[in-house]
């Protein structure tokens, strides 16, 4: 099975929010019955979106949500990490593409428009950038 990098924004759905459209794709997650990944900047990333005040999530909500994908996401070490051919509009974004170039072929479920931008060209490359929740099936 190819392993699935997930951004923020769908580990804000299944973490945060328990949106109903990812709820197969948390318990194929949390079942590790997908190779979910991460790195240091994905984990940095996420532990500054989830302590903004817009949230309105405590300390320990946070520190919950962090231990809990930590230790469910294989984690990669960035500087090892193949840098992606294409260049992300949003600078925060490019740690998603460069993980998802590095173990392809992968995954890569993302709501953000910057990134799907580059689907067609990351299919090039065998990366499936996409904002379908069960794409993990294919």
């Amino acid at each position: 099975m190819k392993p699935v990098v997930l951004d923020t924004n769908i580990l804000l759905d299944i973490f945060v929010f328990n949106d109903e459209r990812a709820i197969n794709l948390k318990q194929a997650i949390l079942g590790g019955d997908i190779p979910a990944v991460a790195s240091q900047k994905t984990a940095l990333e996420l532990t500054d979106v989830i302590s903004r005040p817009l949230f309105k999530l405590d300390e320990v909500t946070q520190a919950a949500i962090l231990d809990q994908w930590q230790s469910i996401a294989q984690q990669y070490d960035d500087s090892t990490l193949t840098p992606a051919p294409w260049k992300c509009q949003d600078p925060d974004d490019q740690t998603f593409l460069d993980l998802a170039y590095h173990l392809r072929p992968s995954i890569l479920i993302s709501k953000d428009n910057a990134v799907l931008h580059i689907a067609s060209r990351a299919a090039q490359e065998d990366i499936l950038i996409t904002s379908d929740y069960n794409a993990f099936k294919i």
